[in-house]
């Protein structure tokens, strides 16, 4: 099971969103390059980027400190926020960033998504990010009328390989991951999940890791060092 520790961007600056709420954000930190070092000295292989202004405008805001994380390099990285276009997924490629994340797009362009699919293969994922069991887009501030965990069947049918699946009603709020829900995901045979939002404890880890969750990722819970993520490495074996 892979561990993605998290930096969501807004305005250059590393800051955690509760439940999606852009008016209540926690900055972390100032300098995103320096909290990816601090990840990869913990032991991480692995980093998960967002970029908050462009989930919600569609903009490059945050590029240049994306470009400064590829740059530095050590880490298997896929970014999300705002790539709604293939010369979008081309600009993040060439920086050196590994996989692409693929978000509203998904719902708005479903057919683009598929030929994004099947063109790159691996570097390509799909974010689900569902607030009472269906989608939601723009950002989280606006929800479609797909059901999330029917949308994951259908992306697979696609030719997505990988769904990073976030409970909105879990995230940032520091009261566990939606367990229930990775269960009835991981009936999807073939379809590689990553869990998102809440994750909070070993516990958690050891269960999602037990019902076949691909891979898992870390945002508040290591900001706030409610988990240690040398200790989540070294106590559960992921990296």
């Amino acid at each position: 099971m892979q561990i993605f520790p998290a930096i969501d961007l807004r305005g250059g600056q590393v800051v955690r969103l509760y439940q999606g709420d852009y008016d209540r954000m926690t900055v972390y930190g100032q300098d995103p390059c320096a909290v990816a070092g601090e990840f990869a000295a913990a032991g991480a292989k692995y980093l998960h980027v967002v970029d908050l202004d462009g989930a919600k405008d569609g903009t490059l805001a945050n590029f240049d400190s994306i470009a400064a994380i590829a740059r530095q390099g050590g880490l298997y990285m896929e970014v999300g926020g705002g790539i709604r276009t293939e010369d979008r997924i081309k600009q993040y490629l060439d920086l050196g960033v590994d996989r692409c994340i693929l978000g509203t797009v998904a719902v708005k362009d479903f057919d683009f998504t598929a030929r994004m699919a099947q063109k790159y293969g691996g570097q390509i994922a799909v974010g689900v990010d569902a607030r009472d069991g269906f989608v939601a887009v723009s950002g989280w501030r606006e929800l479609s009328s797909e059901k999330g965990v029917d949308f994951c069947r259908r992306l697979y049918a696609a030719g997505v390989g990988t769904v990073i699946y976030t409970d909105i009603s879990r995230d940032g709020a520091e009261q566990g991951t939606n367990l229930e829900l990775y269960r009835e995901l991981a009936k999807i045979q073939g379809l590689r999940i990553t869990a998102s939002g809440g994750v909070g404890s070993i516990l958690e880890l050891r269960e999602l890791q037990s019902i076949g969750t691909q891979a898992a990722i870390l945002g508040k819970a290591l900001y706030t060092g409610r988990l240690d993520l040398k200790t989540v490495i070294e106590e559960v074996g992921l990296c």
